[in-house]
C-alpha cells in the first residue's frame, strides 16, 4: 500500500519543551506577520506528555521569552522553589554543605514537566499548529540530493514475524521545507543524522546519565512545599558519579529520583537498585513514611555540555534541545535551555521561509551561530568543566567545581575533555565485586516489574521487536562470557534477562516492559543493541511526572 503523503513548511518531530516551543514561536512569528505557515509536530508518545519525564525544577527565563504573560495564561508553575538543601550523605550520617551558586533556584519553579508540555501544547494549537500524538517519526525522507526532506510515520498493524495483519495501516510521509528534530536525549533519528552528515565529527562524544524517578504522596506532616533537596555520596562509591534529588510541590507531592552517569565502571552495578538503596538512608527514609507511591519512570539524560554538542544545522534540518545536548548539568536543569534552542530555530526557520517560501531543504545556518551568540550558550560554556573533574574522583571534583564555580566563575582558559564513549567504560566482570543489594520491602523500596506496572507501560505485543540486535550470538559470547550481561542491570524496567534452555544461556528480551529510556542504546559495551520506535503509542503514559 503507497503512503500518503502530507506537506507543511514545517515539521517538529517531538512534543516535549524544545518541540513545542519551536511551534509555539513559529505561530506567534507568523501570526504577528499576517503571514500563514503550515506546522505539525509528531508525538510519538499516546498525548503530549505520556512519554516526558524530568524531575523537575523549571528557570522561566526562556518563557519569559516564549510568552511573557505565561502568569496570566493558567501555566502549570505554581510551586515557586523557597529552599535548597545539598548534602553529602555517608552509610549512615548526612552533612549539609554550602549550596552551589548553580544548584541556587530563587525564582524557579517546581513543575511537572509532562503538565507543563500539555500547557504548552494548548498554546500552541490555539495558534493553529497540527498536533499527532501516537505516531512515531521512524525514517527520516530525503530529497533526489540527499536533503531532509521530512520523516515519515511508522507502519501501524505489523507482525512480530515483519508481516502485516488485519487492520495494517502504511506510514504517513510528513514532507517540510524545514525539519526540527526535538526527540530528547538519544533519539533515534538523530542518531541516523549524526551518521549521515557527521555531526559530532568536531565535538566530544557525547556522555550520558540514566535517571531513575519515582512519584511519592507523602503525610502532610512531612511535606515541606517548595524544598529543593539534592543530594552526593552514599550509596554510589566515589568514583562513580550521581546523585539525588527530592522536591515537594502541588499538593503532599514529592518528586524523588537518582541520577548515574553511564560512564560507571563496575558491571555489577544496578542503578535501579541503587535508588531503592538511597531511599533507606536514614536522612531520606522518614519523608516516606506514610506515605504512597504512585509513578514510576526512567529516562536518559546528556552530560556532555559544549564540549559534545555536535553541528546543528545540516540540509533540510536542525537539532535542539537534548537531541542537540543543552542540558545544564550542574544546575540540573534542560527544560530552560530546550525552549530558547527552539525559539532560535523557529526564528531561523521563519526568517529563511520569508525570505523564500518555495526553497526546500536548505541549511539554516543562522541557526547554529544564534546558539552560540545566546545565553543558552554563555551559560553552558561557564560550567563546562564541571562534569568532567567529577571524572577524578567525588572529593576531587568537588573542590575542583568550588573553585571553578565558586571563585573564578567559569573564566578559564581551559577546558576539560572526555573522549572517551560511556559504552567503553565497563570493566571485565572478573576484575569487579558483586554488589548485593538488599529484598524490597514493598512498602518503601520495590521490584522492578511492580514498578513498571505503575509506568502505565503498554506495547502492542504481536509487533517487531523494537531493541534490535546487531549480532544475538555477542550478547552470550562478549557481554555474558566477560561482562556477566550489564543489560540485566542496567536497564531500569527488567527488558532483558539470561534464560538457559538445553543448558545453553539465551538474551530474553521483554520489549513490553520498556520505558524508552534509551540506555540499552548507550552503555551496550559493543553497542549491539538499537532503540528503534514501537508502533505509535506505544511505550509508558506518565501522569505527573
Amino acid at each position: 500500500m503507497a503512503r500518503e503523503a502530507m506537506e507543511f513548511d514545517a515539521v517538529i518531530v517531538g512534543g516535549g519543551p524544545a518541540g513545542l516551543a519551536a511551534a509555539v514561536r513559529l505561530g506567534r512569528r507568523a501570526r504577528d506577520a499576517g503571514a500563514t505557515l503550515t506546522v505539525a509536530v509528531l508525538e510519538k508518545g499516546p498525548e503530549i506528555g505520556a512519554h516526558i519525564l524530568s524531575g523537575a525544577v523549571m528557570d522561566p527565563t526562556a518563557l519569559d521569552e516564549l510568552i511573557p504573560d505565561w502568569r496570566n495564561r493558567n501555566a502549570p508553575l505554581d510551586t515557586p522553589a523557597t529552599r535548597d538543601v545539598f548534602q553529602i550523605l555517608t552509610a549512615r550520617r548526612a552533612f549539609r554543605l554550602k549550596t552551589p551558586r548553580a544548584m541556587k533556584n530563587h525564582g524557579n519553579y517546581i513543575v511537572s514537566l509532562g503538565a507543563f508540555c500539555r500547557w504548552l501544547a494548548g498554546e500552541a494549537e490555539a495558534l493553529g499548529i497540527e498536533i499527532f500524538a501516537g505516531f512515531a517519526a521512524s525514517e527520516v525522507l530525503y530529497d533526489g540530493e540527499g536533503r531532509v526532506a521530512g520523516v515519515a510515520t511508522g507502519d501501524m498493524g505489523v507482525g512480530r514475524d515483519g508481516k502485516p495483519k488485519p487492520g495494517y495501516q502504511p506510514g504517513v510521509e510528513l514532507r517540510a521545507r524545514h525539519t526540527i528534530f526535538a526527540e530528547g536525549c538519544r533519539g533515534s533519528l538523530t542518531k541516523s543524522l549524526m551518521q549521515r552528515f557527521g555531526l559530532d565529527a568536531d565535538s566530544d562524544p557525547q556522555t550520558y546519565a540514566i535517571g531513575i524517578k519515582e512519584l511519592w504522596e507523602v503525610d502532610p506532616a512531612r511535606h515541606l512545599k517548595g524544598l529543593v533537596s539534592h543530594s552526593i555520596g552514599w550509596p554510589l562509591d566515589r568514583k562513580t558519579y550521581g546523585g539525588s534529588f527530592l522536591y515537594h510541590f502541588g499538593e503532599n507531592l514529592v518528586s524523588v529520583g537518582f541520577v548515574i552517569g553511564l560512564d560507571y565502571e563496575n558491571p555489577y552495578l544496578n542503578p535501579y537498585e541503587e535508588f531503592q538503596r538511597f531511599k533507606t538512608h536514614p536522612a531520606i527514609r522518614p519523608v516516606f513514611e506514610g506515605g504512597r507511591r504512585i509513578a514510576y519512570g526512567a529516562r536518559a539524560l546528556n552530560e556532555g555540555g559544549v564540549q559534545s554538542v555536535p553541528h546543528l544545522a545540516f540540509p533540510g534540518g536542525v537539532l535542539v534541545g537534548c537531541a542537540a545536548g543543552f542540558m545544564n548539568v550542574p544546575r540540573i536543569k534542560g527544560s530552560h535551555t530546550a525552549i530558547k534552542s527552539g525559539m532560535l530555530a523557529a526564528d531561523a526557520a521563519f526568517e529563511r521561509l520569508a525570505a523564500d517560501g518555495a526553497a526546500r531543504g536548505m541549511t539554516l545556518s543562522s541557526y547554529d551561530g544564534a546558539v552560540r551568540q545566546s545565553w543558552l550558550w554563555r551559560e553552558l560554556k561557564a560550567v563546562r568543566n564541571i562534569r568532567p573533574a567529577f571524572d577524578w574522583g567525588l572529593l576531587a571534583g568537588l573542590v575542583y567545581s568550588a573553585l571553578d564555580s565558586e571563585i573564578l566563575r567559569g573564566m578559564v582558559p581551559w577546558t576539560l575533555r572526555k573522549r572517551r564513549p560511556d559504552h567503553r567504560s565497563l570493566k571485565p566482570a572478573k576484575a569487579c565485586t558483586p554488589i548485593a543489594y538488599p529484598k524490597p520491602d514493598g512498602t518503601l523500596t520495590f521490584d522492578r516489574l511492580s514498578s513498571v506496572f505503575i509506568s502505565n507501560t503498554h506495547h502492542e505485543e504481536d509487533q517487531p521487536c523494537h531493541l534490535v540486535l546487531a549480532d544475538p550470538d555477542r550478547a552470550i559470547d562478549v557481554n555474558l562470557a566477560e561482562f556477566d550481561a550489564p543489560e540485566q542491570r542496567y536497564c531500569p524496567a527488567g527488558v532483558y534477562e539470561i534464560v538457559h534452555e538445553d543448558g545453553r544461556p539465551r538474551l530474553q528480551i521483554n520489549a513490553q516492559n520498556c520505558v524508552h529510556c534509551k540506555t540499552c542504546d548507550i552503555k551496550d559495551p559493543t553497542q549491539n543493541i538499537t532503540w528503534v520506535p514501537p508502533e505509535g503509542g506505544g511505550g509508558p503514559v506518565y501522569s505527573n511526572m
